[in-house]
């Protein structure tokens, strides 16, 4: 082969088109989803946090601990990533001004749906079971990882049985999906198994 055809392989080959992913985290402004999602970014993916209160949650300082918070700086340091209001699966508590239409505008496009609600209230189950249905919905082709924490770091019987719960309604009604487990402050450990499973889809 001639040094000019080595230098098109090459030129090829760098030039060589990334698939970019249209990732939807529900729960994404807790530790975990911020990690992930500044991590998608220099993979090329672009991110779409659901987040309840998208007013506070990019708020220059947190305002209340009520509600997820990722702050200004950090959209402006991933500029991939956008907020989006949801009604967080429970329709009697809405606190974003502009959760009307979340699934139209943010489910039909993902190629993959994380979630990474926390808490172990019934809003855990009501978040999953609103992310399941609506994805079913207007995407039913679109993966869906859920991560919980391992047993050993839930503390109740009321709660193991909640996550086993979610868990469960994501493999019966997804045909592609992932439930994953990690320690609760393992947050590397957490984001490199979804971050696995990302890229094994690209």
């Amino acid at each position: 082969m001639t040094l000019l055809s080595n230098t098109i392989i090459a030129f090829c080959l760098i030039c060589a088109p990334v698939h970019s992913l249209n990732v939807v985290i529900a729960g994404g402004t807790g530790k975990v989803g911020q990690t992930l999602a500044s991590r998608l970014g220099p993979e090329g993916h672009e991110v779409t946090i659901l987040a309840r209160n998208t007013f506070l949650a990019s708020a220059p300082a947190r305002v209340s601990g009520d509600y997820g918070w990722v702050g200004e700086v950090f959209l402006r340091n991933n500029p991939h990533v956008r907020l989006r209001d949801w009604d967080g699966g429970d329709l009697l508590d809405i606190v974003g001004k502009d959760w009307v239409g979340w699934q139209d505008d943010a489910l039909p496009s993902a190629d993959v749906v994380v979630n990474l609600v926390g808490g172990f209230t019934e809003q855990r189950s009501m978040a999953a079971e609103r992310l399941i249905r609506e994805s079913l919905r207007l995407n039913p082709g679109a993966p869906q990882i859920t991560l919980s924490p391992i047993d050993d770091d839930i503390d109740l019987k009321i709660k193991k049985d909640r996550v086993a719960m979610c868990e469960q309604m994501v493999s019966d009604n997804c045909a592609t999906s992932a439930c994953i487990r990690a320690e609760t402050n393992d947050i590397d450990g957490a984001c490199k198994q979804i971050l696995d499973i990302i890229k094994n889809m690209d």
